[in-house]
């Protein structure tokens, strides 16, 4: 009967009132007083199952001394823990109680940016567009068969794409073209000592071919700046050289100008040289049939020489660059 009692909630009991020195809850809600198992009720979530007092996080309560291999009793934390449906949504997702109420949505883009640069990038983006549609209508007039707005505005779209933006479709023509043409450069200088001569024939379009060769990225000036200058010359002036309208002269300065740069550059006059004049010319050969083909053609080069062009001052001097 005492080992009873001694082991009983009774008074004198292992656990009872006298005994002021044991911690209470040890063994979940057993050991713990009405005042404590009343608030175990109220803040545990409704459905949710009873979960042990050693497992939870247990906050000691003031005094408290720590026996061991026994947790103190928990006690509860005001805001820690949500109630009733919140706490038991929280329980089953692992979100804390609270979280993401009240945060302000986080946007990214142009949408975080202030106004006055959300107002730049819109204009921005405008002008693009703008910029954008303007040049596939150009570029679209330029393709399309005459028409009256082509014959209305057709300088105005030839001056918006030459010479950047020219389509070509010569590749794709039924006859593509089959030759090969190289642009050629001759000067007369005149020495220090007061002497003209005129130098052999430099092939400008050998030396680019030997650039594009040796660089795996080769530059568009070296691809197309000569074959191009030439193609404008022969599209302003006739077979005899004549021009045939008002870009003629602009065409046989910008000829000029990119033959004496390269002439400079293989120094053509010489250490104390100066450039006279210079003369150009277009060497044509046909591409040989293949082995199979019983075609014949004449690889025999053809020349167009262009006439003599006086070199300015100042353009002789280096001043073009």
């Amino acid at each position: 009967m005492d080992a009873q009692e001694r082991g009983s909630n009774g008074p004198g009991g292992r656990y009872g009132p006298d005994r002021g020195d044991e911690p209470r809850g040890a063994h979940g809600v057993t050991g713990a007083t009405e005042a404590d198992a009343a608030v175990g009720r109220d803040t545990q979530p409704a459905g949710a199952a009873a979960v042990p007092g050693p497992r939870a996080e247990a906050v000691p309560e003031p005094g408290a001394e720590a026996v061991s291999g026994v947790e103190p009793p928990a006690r509860a934390v005001p805001g820690a823990a949500g109630s009733g449906a919140e706490g038991a949504r929280g329980a089953e997702t692992g979100d804390e109680p609270g979280a993401g109420v009240g945060d302000e949505t986080v946007r990214g883009g142009v949408a975080a940016l202030s106004l006055p640069y959300r107002v730049g990038a819109a204009l921005a983006f405008a002008v693009v567009a703008v910029v954008a549609c303007v040049h596939l209508a150009m570029v679209f007039l330029y393709v399309t068969p005459s028409n009256t707005v082509t014959r209305q505005y057709g300088k105005n779209v030839d001056g918006w794409i030459y010479p950047e933006f020219e389509q070509n479709w010569k590749l794709f023509a039924p006859n593509p073209l089959q030759q090969n043409m190289g642009v050629q450069v001759r000067a007369e200088t005149r020495g220090a000592d007061g002497g003209y001569r005129t130098t052999g024939w430099y092939d400008l379009s050998a030396e680019d071919g030997r650039a594009i060769d040796a660089n795996p990225v080769p530059s568009h000036t070296q691809q197309n700046e000569l074959r191009r200058a030439f193609d404008f010359y022969a599209s302003t002036h006739d077979g005899d050289n004549r021009s045939t309208g008002l870009r003629g002269t602009l065409a046989e300065q910008y000829l000029r100008r990119i033959v004496v740069l390269r002439l400079g550059r293989d120094q053509a006059a010489g250490p104390d040289g100066v450039l006279q004049r210079v003369q150009v010319r277009l060497r044509t050969t046909n591409v040989p049939a293949p082995r199979w083909s019983t075609e014949k053609v004449s690889t025999s080069p053809t020349y167009r020489m262009l006439p003599w062009w006086t070199v300015p001052a100042d353009e002789a001097r280096g001043g073009v660059r």
